[in-house]
């Protein structure tokens, strides 16, 4: 399976070519991407494993930016792009057209996936947290753990509100509610450079006043 975040060459960013049977188009606008993926998926279905190689190529990079999006991990960020198209290729048939687009589908399943990483890797996290306090002879102040957590939530409470309203709405609509740049600034009827600007200048401004706390 080819990596979603490799630098594209002529052939992945073209597909097949133009004219052959299946072939995929490169530069589609949404709704002939999105009629595209709903064929393919049909395709999937059947158990056509060409149309899932266009399929993944079609669509592995946007799966692949919104795991690193939320997971930040590379390696977790492929991790879930894998799992994203494993779910495809085994589901494509639970597919309905009537409940929302291919595009839709795919990415509330990248979102969901991800998401998932998250809480299991902090299940983790936290379990190795309470081997190593049941582990420990000496005795733990617990007042001063929740004043330290407080503290830390407070940090992040209060760096955020040195955004501006504006940063703070497109930040939130990246990172916690998974949208792309492109669905922020639609979302926000802005232009795609200023919501990218706005939320670098965001994080920027947020990584300093953490740093500073």
């Amino acid at each position: 399976m080819d990596n979603p975040h490799a630098p594209e060459t002529a052939e992945t960013a073209a597909g097949p070519a133009s004219g052959a049977p299946g072939a995929v188009t490169s530069g589609a606008t949404a709704p002939e991407l999105n009629a595209q993926l709903g064929a393919l998926l049909g395709q999937i279905a059947d158990g056509d494993r060409d149309a899932f190689a266009d399929f993944y190529r079609l669509t592995s990079r946007r799966v692949f930016g919104m795991a690193r999006r939320v997971l930040v991990d590379l390696e977790l960020s492929e991790d879930a792009t894998q799992e994203v198209f494993l779910q495809v290729w085994q589901g494509a048939a639970s597919f309905n057209a009537a409940a929302g687009s291919p595009l839709a589908w795919l990415m509330t399943i990248a979102h969901r996936r991800a998401v998932d990483k998250v809480r299991s890797a902090q299940a983790a996290t936290d379990r190795e947290a309470r081997y190593g306090a049941d582990s420990q002879e000496i005795d733990h102040d617990s007042v001063s753990d929740e004043v330290g957590s407080r503290l830390d939530a407070e940090a992040v409470v209060r760096c955020l509100e040195t955004l501006t309203e504006t940063q703070q709405e497109s930040v939130r609509l990246a990172y916690y509610g998974g949208l792309s740049y492109r669905e922020v600034a639609e979302k926000l009827n802005s232009a795609l450079p200023t919501i990218k600007s706005r939320i670098r200048d965001g994080l920027i401004r947020l990584k300093t006043c953490l740093e500073v706390s």
